[in-house]
């Protein structure tokens, strides 16, 4: 590889900017106050906001003369869908690692995987580091057969894939130039750090989902590269939206997931947006966000993956007429 990373063209920007005015007036905020991004409406695969990283992870790729891509994540991982997407459209084979086992049926996700032509490898162990072992183990195998493949990490996470968000951050700028808060569920970190080398800290909420051990640390590991003053104290993240585990059902999930879809028409995911929601939620009501503070959520996705999620159902189910 030689000069710079040139990203490529993935997805459709910019993505729109929408008022939610009846969530607003509901949470006690003005009319106008609320906006979302709509950064699931990104195109490819099913839309969401690895797109925007792919566009820098597969181009480096590409520039390293990969014919492969290899990837790690849940069984419902959005980012492991999207690379299935961005091989597709590339022309590349795509090969995704997941721990544990085969499920009895494809859900979710899984089924789009299986729809963009993924091979997908369950490793039978749980765990990141055995799992970014097992990924490594593939690359190997995929070597000795003769391809080429690239590794991209858990999430589509790197520091080069932020300059995706940080572009999003300054296209945001020039949608809301008076934005104080963007609420953005914080994952595997990228998504966030992208945020604030283009917005600030101050101007962004970082909503963890439990999906690494110490996320402030992990932010700020990818924001240095892009702004070397940010330091990790100085993150504004919400921990407390997690529950029992990345894999949970909370109550303020719930809350969220019905509350944004009942007043706007807009169907958050449980695991991502439907935190980052909690968060929002949980924000305005400490005092955090204010009437006349103008925010915007980042909406990054994730739809498939509340198709399948085991949890959903029996909620859904819950809140049909006559229950």
């Amino acid at each position: 590889m030689s000069g710079p990373i040139v990203p490529l063209a993935l997805g459709t920007w910019p993505t729109p900017v929408e008022p939610m005015p009846r969530l607003a007036t509901a949470l006690g905020l003005g009319r106008d106050d609320l906006l979302v991004k709509r950064d699931d409406l990104t195109g490819l695969g099913g839309g969401g906001n690895k797109i925007r990283k792919l566009e820098w992870t597969v181009a480096e790729a590409l520039a390293n003369d990969a014919d492969t891509l290899v990837t790690t994540g849940a069984p419902q991982s959005n980012h492991a869908r999207l690379t299935a997407a961005a091989a597709a459209r590339l022309g590349l084979r795509a090969v995704l690692v997941f721990p544990g086992e085969p499920p009895v049926a494809r859900t979710g996700n899984l089924v789009l995987d299986a729809f963009l032509g993924a091979e997908v490898v369950f490793t039978g162990v749980q765990g990141q580091p055995a799992l970014a072992d097992a990924a490594t183990r593939v690359c190997d195998r995929l070597r000795s057969e003769g391809a080429r493949p690239a590794l991209i990490p858990f999430g589509g996470s790197t520091a080069l894939a932020a300059r995706g968000y940080a572009q999003c951050g300054e296209e945001l700028l020039s949608q809301v130039p008076d934005l104080r808060t963007a609420v953005v569920a914080l994952g595997s970190g990228a998504t966030m750090a992208g945020l604030v080398a283009s917005l600030g800290p101050d101007r962004t909420l970082g909503v963890d989902v439990g999906a690494v051990v110490d996320p402030r640390q992990r932010v700020a590991s990818f924001v240095t590269p892009l702004s070397p003053n940010v330091r990790a104290e100085d993150l504004r993240v919400d921990r407390d939206q997690v529950g029992s585990g990345y894999a949970s059902l909370t109550a303020t999930v719930q809350e969220a997931l019905t509350l944004v879809a009942r007043l706007e028409g807009i169907i958050l995911d449980p695991t991502y947006t439907g935190r980052a929601m909690a968060g929002l939620i949980a924000a305005i009501r400490r005092g955090e966000i204010e009437p006349g503070d103008t925010t915007v959520f980042i909406h990054t996705g994730g739809l498939p993956g509340l198709f399948g999620h085991p949890e959903i159902p029996a909620y859904a189910e819950s809140l049909a007429p006559g229950r």
